[in-house]
């Protein structure tokens, strides 16, 4: 479920993270493509939200196509702490009716309070809110005890280099959007989801460790292999949050060829990986991205 975490929502590991101690640089050289034509250059880079300190991956060619980008394009701008947690609370709380313990299957409520336990967070803390809140919760807040850094993630280093370079900065979509496509999700789905979350905790470091190695290494294919061995679990979450958004964005570049200019695009690396990808719906627009080797 790694591939679901959103930038904004990774700020909520902040409350619960010890601090993350400081690595050597290692060289990761994840994987760019462009979309080109006479006049406009698009730079299509899959980025990992939350990243262990240490990985030097803004030069060479990364760093290249973003200078040469007069626009940055990133998934969502972050809004501050407080509008995101004003959209929280207006979108995943259910104040009335069963709690999320008693709606979770019997076998899966010991799991569910000892993972919440672990991260120091009361057991009926999340009662009243909705299981894709939980789902996310957990998964992100166990994140800094495996040494993952929000504040390492690609976007706020792109994000923060863009303001400071005076770059336009936009977002494909808004957070009150991508937080609407968890809380839109029926609610059995939404339950499905935090089951695998629960079940795939113990195994949660391993999962984004070989996802990273996978990113860090430019090997978009591995990478889809392991997102589609999860997306087999629940197809129809991966349709609402990869497929469809995938075809959106395609639609977004698609248009934006025809204004010339550079514009440099980051988005989830798992958007540009597997047979769904945007590179795939490109294609079906007769749009071609290229690899760029380095």
């Amino acid at each position: 479920m790694m591939r679901f975490l959103r930038p904004g929502l990774a700020a909520l590991a902040l409350a619960f993270a010890a601090p993350v101690q400081a690595q050597a640089l290692k060289d990761a050289d994840p994987a760019l493509w462009v979309v080109e034509d006479a006049d406009t250059r698009i730079y299509l880079f899959g980025t990992i939200h939350v990243l262990k300190p240490g990985l030097s991956w803004f030069d060479e060619a990364v760093w290249a196509a973003y200078n040469q980008s007069d626009e940055i394009m990133l998934e969502m701008i972050e809004p501050d702490e407080a509008t995101m947690a004003g959209m929280i609370m207006k979108l995943a709380i259910t104040p009335t009716g069963p709690t999320l313990t008693e709606k979770l299957p019997a076998d899966k409520r010991e799991a569910y309070t000892r993972a919440l336990t672990d991260l120091g967070i009361p057991a009926a803390a999340l009662d009243r809110f909705d299981p894709w809140f939980a789902a996310v919760t957990l998964t992100v807040a166990g994140l800094p005890k495996l040494g993952y850094d929000p504040e390492s993630g690609a976007e706020r280093t792109l994000s923060t280099a863009a303001k400071a370079a005076g770059k336009k900065l936009g977002g494909l979509e808004t957070a009150e959007q991508q937080l609407g496509f968890f809380d839109a999700l029926p609610e059995p789905l939404q339950l499905q989801f935090l089951v695998s979350t629960i079940d795939d905790l113990p195994k949660m470091g391993t999962e984004i460790d070989k996802m990273v190695t996978s990113w860090a290494t430019g090997d978009p294919d591995s990478l889809a292999a392991t997102l589609n061995e999860s997306m087999r679990e629940t197809p129809e979450i991966g349709k609402v949050l990869l497929s469809d958004r995938n075809a959106r964005w395609a639609e977004w570049i698609d248009q934006r060829m025809r204004t010339p200019g550079n514009v440099f695009i980051a988005v989830g690396a798992g958007h540009l990986a597997g047979r769904d990808s945007v590179q795939a719906w490109l294609a079906k627009r007769k749009l071609t991205a290229k690899r760029i080797r380095y």
